[in-house]
């Protein structure tokens, strides 16, 4: 499985936090199951916005694996890009297990593919349900700031909302990486 990184406009030192205090330790635990391959779009300032460079970096990445099943994370700005970039792998025959858009606020989320969203509030989730709601759903409790959720992701609790996940029931309180956790072992395992 290759989960594909889609940044936002910051400063590259939060994405890279959120590689190595987040994603690196989910994957190593599903290591055990399978591997994981993490790709990280280079892409810097508005060009996070083109789903074009994008498709490109997934396509110069993947090749003609297009069977390899493929995660995108999204943040913020840089949903729109990975939109248009998963929509076009999907049209094209690519296998998405996951569409996980992370205060993607204001940005339509439609595809043939689950879709989650994780919001910094509850005004946020509850607004994005109208572009989209997706699977399964994040929002924080208490609200936190926005770059937070990119930042410092295991330091953000909420609530998990929508369907149900391998068994457990949604409305549960719990951390952004352990609801970031039980997604990507959920793809894993179909």
């Amino acid at each position: 499985m290759s989960v594909i990184i889609c940044p936002g406009i910051h400063q590259p030192e939060l994405t890279e936090n959120f590689v190595s205090n987040c994603l690196e330790p989910i994957t190593d635990k599903l290591g055990e199951l399978s591997s994981v391959n993490i790709l990280v779009y280079p892409g810097k300032g508005v060009v996070n916005l083109s789903g074009v460079h994008l498709f490109k970096f997934l396509c110069d990445s993947l090749g003609n694996r297009r069977t390899t099943p493929v995660v995108f994370i999204s943040f913020s700005a840089g949903v729109v890009g990975a939109i248009v970039a998963a929509m076009s792998w999907h049209i094209l025959g690519g296998k998405i297990k996951a569409f996980i858009a992370i205060d993607g606020w204001g940005v339509p989320l439609w595809g043939d593919f689950p879709i989650h969203r994780i919001s910094h509030d509850y005004f946020t989730h509850w607004s994005s349900k109208m572009l989209g709601s997706g699977h399964n759903n994040f929002y924080a409790e208490p609200a936190v700031e926005h770059l937070q959720m990119w930042r410092e992701p295991q330091s953000v609790q909420g609530w998990w909302v929508d369907s149900p996940i391998g068994g457990l029931s949604a409305n549960q309180y719990l951390s952004l990486t352990q609801f970031l956790y039980l997604l990507l072992q959920e793809c894993d395992t179909k």
